[in-house]
């Protein structure tokens, strides 16, 4: 069994900035890609960021520029900095986590994140 625990997520002002935690434990014993997806009210879910095991980043068109993915490897983290966050940015923020294995497929339990003055 894998764990995810996510954190990080908050109400924040549009223009402010938070960075969203990840930490997977338990049975994994080779973590392959980890990213970051969202689901905004009536949305479906969309890929925010993901990063791979070299490090090689890709990112949402709407976020480029502003967030910066990043992984700790020997803390099997991955972190997501979210700056000049705006109301459309708001959204529940999901942790997935890959090995390199089909079924190797893990989400973390969501945190909320809110752009409102």
């Amino acid at each position: 069994q894998v764990q995810l625990v996510e954190s990080g997520g908050g109400l924040v002002q549009p223009g402010g900035s938070l960075r969203l935690s990840c930490a997977a434990s338990g049975r994994i014993f080779s973590i392959n890609a980890m990213a970051w997806y969202r689901q905004a009210p009536g949305k479906e879910r969309e890929l925010v960021a993901g990063i791979t095991r070299g490090d090689t980043a890709d990112y949402g068109d709407s976020v480029k520029g502003r967030f910066t993915i990043s992984r700790d490897k020997a803390k099997n983290t991955v972190y997501l900095q979210m700056n000049s966050l705006k109301p459309e940015d708001t959204a529940v923020y999901y942790c997935n986590v890959k090995g390199f294995l089909a079924y190797q497929d893990y989400w973390g339990q969501g945190t909320q994140v809110t752009v409102s003055s």
